[in-house]
């Protein structure tokens, strides 16, 4: 029991440094205020928005003005509203697909290499079928089979994206098999379960998170694809590659930059920062890498 509870306190002091460690990444730091204020901007776009992105005006492919300040699109909404409201779709794509694929890959990693034999076996050829897939074409046909919606993108995302997740935590978990507090936990009589989730997922949890951090902007950069060719949000609900659609034909993109401007330089943002974040949280969990 000492020994787990000498792991516990290291646990601590380790995490201080981790913090320490990622102060000192000033893109890091920066790319994670900015995602901080794409969470309250997705959460108070209600109040923000100074108009209703749904509503149609009279004004169309108005020019940026005093009223509005990006313009309209072709059908006469405000750009600047339907931007603020594209930021929920992102950030509900990104963060929720990854916390689904994360949990269930970290999940079957764990079981597999703990219980090892012919479970490990068994998991291991189902991830390499899982990832022999060439992704984006296999989602875009089950999104065209399942329909085009925000719940399909998600499920989707997550559904091809959980084996890389399971292999990284697997090879995680074989190397802290061997450690004295699992000995010392198997020897203490604990459950299977208790000694995975309590005293070898703690200490895993590093290349997890930094996975996971890439994850949410490969799914961002994901969601916006897919709305762009017309299998993801579909219109009147404002997403930034549903917005970037507007863009496909030369007099949009020479005469209305307004129309696509906006919506890139947000999906190109939001993916830098994002990726900021996963370098600096790389750097600070294993500074040796």
């Amino acid at each position: 029991m000492g020994s787990i509870e000498v792991n516990e306190e290291f646990s601590e002091s380790n995490f201080k440094q981790i913090v320490r460690r990622f102060k000192k990444h000033k893109l890091a730091v920066a790319g994670l205020i900015f995602t901080l204020l794409l969470f309250a901007v997705a959460l108070f776009a209600p109040w923000i928005a100074p108009h209703d992105p749904y509503l149609v005006t009279g004004e169309f492919s108005a020019a940026p003005s005093a009223e509005y300040l990006l313009g309209t699109d072709q059908v006469g909404r405000d750009v600047l509203s339907r931007l603020i409201y594209g930021t929920q779709i992102s950030i509900l794509v990104g963060f929720v697909s990854v916390a689904v694929y994360v949990t269930v890959g970290t999940l079957i990693g764990l079981a597999s290499a703990y219980f090892g034999g012919w479970l490990d076996m068994l998991v291991m050829r189902v991830t390499d079928m899982f990832m022999a897939f060439p992704f984006m074409m296999v989602i875009l046909v089950v999104v065209s089979v399942l329909g085009p919606s925000l719940a399909t993108i998600i499920l989707v995302l997550a559904m091809f994206s959980w084996p890389a997740i399971a292999r990284l935590v697997r090879g995680s978990v074989l190397s802290l098999k061997g450690m004295d507090y699992v000995k010392a936990g198997t020897a203490l009589g604990l459950s299977a379960s208790r000694i995975m989730l309590k005293h070898i997922l703690p200490n895993a949890l590093g290349p997890i998170i930094v996975n996971a951090t890439f994850g949410v902007a490969a799914a961002i950069m994901a969601e916006s694809g897919l709305s762009f060719l017309g299998m993801g949000v579909q219109s009147p609900k404002s997403s930034w590659g549903n917005m970037l659609t507007d863009a496909q034909s030369l007099s949009v993109l020479t005469d209305q930059p307004w129309l696509w401007l906006p919506p890139g330089i947000m999906i190109l943002l939001t993916v830098l920062a994002i990726n900021f974040v996963g370098d600096g949280l790389r750097d600070a969990i294993d500074p040796k890498e």
